[in-house]
């Protein structure tokens, strides 16, 4: 249930980091969607624990792999699912 706080709390935060572009809202939710994956983050914060000789080092090192296997799939698939319906090609005339 935590993992789902926190990807709506990524996803907020994402918005809140958009507020002030020239994006669309189709766009804007893709950026949300494609930011869901973390697995770079978790893979580097979740090893320190452990590294460091915690006694909860192997707990937190296992969530965190959990947690890449969730999210990287989920966000495969979101931004899979979604890009031909939340984006558009701009056309480029020649000048």
């Amino acid at each position: 249930m935590e993992e789902i706080g926190g990807l709506v709390f990524r996803m907020a935060a994402v918005s809140l980091c958009l507020i002030k572009t020239n994006l669309s809202a189709k766009e804007r939710l893709f950026c949300m969607i494609a930011y869901i994956p973390k697995a770079t983050v978790q893979a580097a914060i979740s090893s320190i624990p452990l590294s460091l000789g915690l006694p909860c080092g192997k707990i937190v090192l296992t969530v965190g792999v959990l947690a890449i296997l969730v999210t990287a799939p989920l966000g495969a698939f979101g931004v899979d699912s979604t890009y031909k319906r939340l984006l558009s090609q701009e056309s480029s005339s020649p000048q």
